[in-house]
């Protein structure tokens, strides 16, 4: 069964958890191993592009741990905003030879496993991974002792107001800095064409945020026509399935945590002949 996947990709070879192998690289598709694992033929589509934003503010912010009482990173391009703040300002070294240790005598809260290993890879111990959503993050940094210094929130234009509002409510001081934001893939509408034109309809196609929902569901429309009932659609989290749903498009199934296994495996009993 065919499975299509519209989503941000890491470029050169990054490590995308949901790309395995390139088919073929130059056209942007991927071959999805661990889909294939569960008996799907599922190919990847990227429909997001990033531009970062506020990079030497978001440097020197960095550069005075003492003014916070800890981290949070909802998403893996926040921790790459980091990263790129601290190269673009030659703060690197710094960073390493003493920054690093001082943010990480201070919480470190992350959702997802993705996000997690890129914070791991700057040298900070995360917390709170597990974490599906930023509303449940919300919910465990709740739980943890308040800080007296606020919180720094590295986040996308487009961020949720869940998180803001339930740490506002407990009291808990938080200070975000927008660092990017989200732009249609400029491949989207040509790729969707070519894999329609070769592939046809798939039996199910899995959204990763409302803004890839938003950028290609005009085109999947058109390219599906009358069949578009047919496609099971999948949601990889709680947010994007509102979203779908605001779109008058039944969610067949919303992944029970944000990665590739737990996806695969909602997929698969969705296109059960049983499932509805």
């Amino acid at each position: 069964m065919k499975v299509l996947l519209l989503k941000d990709t890491k470029e050169e070879g990054g490590q995308d958890p949901y790309v395995r192998a390139a088919w073929p690289t130059q056209s942007l598709f991927f071959r999805l191993q661990e889909l294939g694992l569960h008996g799907l033929e599922a190919t990847l589509i990227p429909v997001l592009s990033f531009e970062f934003l506020s990079l030497p503010t978001l440097s020197e912010k960095l550069s005075r741990p003492e003014g916070y009482g800890g981290l949070i990173f909802t998403s893996p391009r926040a921790v790459e905003a980091v990263e790129l703040s601290l190269e673009q300002d030659g703060k690197s070294e710094v960073w390493k030879k003493s920054l690093r240790e001082t943010w990480n005598a201070k919480p470190v809260y992350v959702v997802g496993n993705a996000t997690a290993s890129l914070v791991k890879k700057l040298g900070l111990e995360a917390e709170g991974e597990s974490s599906g959503n930023a509303e449940k993050l919300a919910e465990y940094v709740c739980s943890r002792e308040p800080p007296a210094l606020p919180l720094l929130f590295p986040c996308g234009a487009l961020r949720g107001e869940a998180l803001p509002q339930m740490l506002k409510d407990k009291g808990i001081p938080m200070e975000s800095i927008i660092v990017y934001r989200k732009i249609p893939h400029p491949g989207i509408q040509v790729n969707l064409d070519s894999y329609y034109s070769k592939q046809g309809i798939p039996a199910s196609i899995a959204f990763f945020s409302p803004s890839g929902l938003t950028y290609s569901l005009t085109h999947i429309r058109e390219l599906s026509g009358g069949r578009v009932e047919q496609i099971k659609f999948a949601a990889i989290g709680p947010t994007t399935a509102r979203a779908l749903a605001a779109q008058a498009l039944p969610v067949s199934c919303t992944a029970e945590s944000p990665t590739p296994q737990a996806l695969a495996a909602g997929i698969r009993t969705a296109l059960q002949p049983h499932s509805s």
